[in-house]
């Protein structure tokens, strides 16, 4: 799913929202959600996950057409853990969808 698709779909559950006012909403929890990362806050949505931001420490890594070493600098990147909601609501979808395409082939 990519933003666009998220504003559609926001769009089209709520009536009263114009296609314009599903982008800004969409784009003010987004840069919410960036804001408060940048700042070091961790982010948990009930249900949903957490996002939080890990460091990498500096490394030594490999280019893997030359051989040669290359120093690889620290890095803070954001991290997504999935809460037990999703993770049970993905793991119940999957397997009905199995269930399912496994009913259909073997008609």
């Amino acid at each position: 799913m990519t933003r666009s698709d998220l504003v559609e779909a926001l769009a089209s559950r709520f009536n009263q929202l114009t296609h314009r006012d599903a982008e800004y909403a969409i784009k003010t929890i987004l840069d919410a959600m960036g804001d408060a990362l940048v700042r070091g806050h961790r982010i948990e949505i009930r249900g949903f996950g957490s996002f939080t931001v890990t460091h990498r420490p500096p490394r030594i890594g490999r280019n893997p057409r030359s051989g040669e070493s290359v120093a690889i600098p620290e890095k803070r990147v954001p991290h997504f853990k999935p809460g037990k909601g999703l993770r049970e609501a993905v793991d119940e979808r999957t397997a009905e969808m199995q269930a399912a395409a496994a009913k259909g082939a073997g008609r």
